[in-house]
């Protein structure tokens, strides 16, 4: 019952593994960049930041890309922050990159000119605590109250053709996709490992989800 977290050097690996080993509740927790490692695995954790050219450059480098879209369509997955906006077929960073391509849309930058509903300027990358409002009732929310607060750190948000994918959304100056779920892969643009309790519950919830909504 191994979860593996998909090591391709880029993001945070070590938290995502202290919170899962945390909550996991004696499942062996494995950080690797080996292939056979992750289509072994019960589940799989896609964690991912900086920029999706740097990260589609690793992934196929290491030879990655294929098995993580193979977990992707057969077992428990969870995509976070850019191992979330790479799940779809192209971003529009460093003037437009293909990425996975396992679900249509792009991955959009929030721009230069956001506003608040007061008028107020605000920054890029969208940094901070914001809450999440659940869309849907997915087993990956339970314990979790509606509109939460989750930890982000992003200048690009996903844009995916199918609606029906929306587990969750956010605000910044615009509404934006937050949470994504289709059968056994549900993805956030936040970082639980960084969100405190609600993050741990979600990390939690995952860890015990056998794929089905």
């Amino acid at each position: 019952m191994t979860i593996a977290v998909v090591d391709y050097g880029m993001g945070n690996l070590r938290s995502v593994a202290k919170a899962l080993e945390h909550v996991a509740e004696g499942q062996p927790v494995l950080v690797t960049s080996n292939a056979k490692d992750i289509r072994n695995a019960a589940r799989v954790v896609f964690p991912g930041q900086g920029a999706a050219r740097d990260c589609m450059h690793e992934l196929m480098q290491r030879e990655l890309q294929d098995v993580v879209l193979q977990a992707a369509r057969e077992k428990p997955f969870l995509g976070i922050c850019m191992g979330m906006q790479v799940l779809l077929e192209h971003s529009e960073e460093n003037a437009g990159i293909n990425c996975l391509g396992l679900y249509a849309g792009e991955v959009r930058f929030f721009g230069n000119n956001l506003r608040d509903a007061k008028g107020a300027r605000l920054k890029v990358p969208h940094m901070g605590w914001n809450q999440v409002q659940q869309t849907v009732d997915h087993p990956l929310w339970q314990g979790i109250q509606n509109n939460s607060r989750f930890y982000f750190v992003h200048s690009y948000y996903m844009d995916p053709k199918d609606h029906s994918l929306v587990m969750g959304t956010s605000t910044h100056g615009i509404d934006f996709v937050s949470a994504i779920g289709c059968n056994n892969v549900f993805a956030v643009q936040f970082h639980p490992e960084k969100s405190a309790r609600d993050g741990l519950q979600l990390l939690k919830n995952f860890s015990r989800w056998n794929g089905n909504n």
